[in-house]
């Protein structure tokens, strides 16, 4: 009994266990590595809340953000203004297009420009986008197509599906029937 006592304090007794300490070099211990993981997953989530964090924006930055949301809209509704002005007054509306008749070319050219560099920008960036976006679609195409190719090989349907090819023990096994008990059964009962 002293013998056993002494064995199984050494390998779990002194706030130590052997067998333990031996396996985990070989297997991980489970709910160290869990903890671990959490960590590691608890740390990716704080950085990733901390990228898309939208900084503090001061009042200006803000006025300016507004500004910027609002030549699109203004000249949409603008325009739209003017149509119900010509119809509904036209004489006044006819007076307003005179005035307009009266602008010099240089500055309507200047107003040309700057709503050229206004929206081709923003057209300019749409177009660089969607070209990224066409270009990785042309990156996948020869994949999709390959996996069409083996799809259609794997249809069951088409003509020769069934055909064993070279290989003659599958022909010959293809043309004898073997022995079927559930249709044999089956004949038994429709003949009687």
């Amino acid at each position: 009994m002293g013998m056993i006592s002494n064995v199984l304090t050494f390998l779990f007794g002194g706030g130590r266990n052997v067998v333990r300490e031996t396996a985990e070099i070989f297997r991980e211990n489970a709910e160290n590595g869990a903890e671990r993981g959490l960590v590691l997953q608890q740390q990716a989530m704080v950085q990733f809340g901390q990228e898309f964090q939208a900084p503090t924006k001061g009042a200006f930055d803000r006025f300016m953000d507004g500004l910027n949301r609002l030549p699109r809209p203004a000249m949409a509704l603008g325009t739209l203004g003017l149509f119900i002005a010509a119809m509904v007054d036209p004489l006044w509306f006819a007076a307003r297009m005179q005035g307009i008749a009266l602008v010099p070319e240089p500055l309507w050219w200047l107003l040309g420009v700057i709503v050229s560099f206004y929206f081709g920008a923003r057209h300019q960036a749409k177009v660089q986008d969607m070209q990224r976006e066409i270009t990785a679609t042309m990156k996948r195409t020869p994949q999709v197509l390959e996996n069409l190719r083996a799809l259609k090989a794997l249809r069951s349907d088409g003509i020769g599906a069934a055909d064993p090819g070279t290989d003659v023990a599958l022909a010959e096994n293809a043309s004898h029937t073997g022995d079927n008990p559930a249709l044999e059964d089956w004949r038994r009962k429709r003949a009687t």
